[in-house]
């Protein structure tokens, strides 16, 4: 995805990537350079806290991140999972 630099030095993330990562206005990030690239990195307020729970519709069992939660990719659920007690 492209974004621009304003004349203030400021960036636009990208709404997908916003959604994907959880950025909100306001989320601190670090800003690092790594092999002549800019890379970007939020801190995490509180880490995912993630639940298994009913669905409310089927009754079946599902992932449950909260309220506000990014969305996840598969990758992000299998690391999850992994991760899951």
């Amino acid at each position: 995805m492209e974004t621009k630099v304003s004349t203030k030095g400021q960036v636009v993330l990208p709404g997908p990537l916003r959604r994907r990562l959880g950025i909100r206005a306001g989320d601190p990030l670090d800003a690092n350079i790594e092999a002549g690239r800019i890379v970007l990195t939020p801190h995490r307020k509180h880490p995912r806290q993630v639940k298994i729970i009913a669905d409310p519709v089927t009754g079946l069992p599902v992932l449950s991140a909260g309220a506000g939660s990014p969305m996840l990719s598969s990758k992000d659920v299998e690391e999850i999972l992994a991760n899951f007690p």
